[in-house]
């Protein structure tokens, strides 16, 4: 069998894995494993996420308001 060494993963992604793991009453090796092997079966199946779904799973980064130009620097457009 081969290994796999995955380096540099941030402390909330071995953490999520921590829980994750205890979770299901495994290790956190056996957890990762699962979880690689779900992903790509869903992918050699073809399945596909959703619009929703792929929505759903973006972190919240605040109110539309953080996102809006101040009417200063907004500018006529000519059609």
């Amino acid at each position: 069998m081969a290994q796999l060494i995955v380096r540099n993963l941030e402390d909330k992604v071995v953490a999520a894995l921590r829980q994750r793991a205890a979770r299901h009453g495994v290790p956190m090796e056996e957890e990762h494993r699962r979880i690689l092997r779900e992903t790509l079966a869903r992918r050699g199946r073809g399945e596909r996420r959703s619009f929703k779904d792929h929505s759903a799973s973006m972190p919240d980064v605040g109110d539309d308001a953080l996102f809006a130009r101040p009417a200063a620097r907004l500018r006529g457009v000519r059609l």
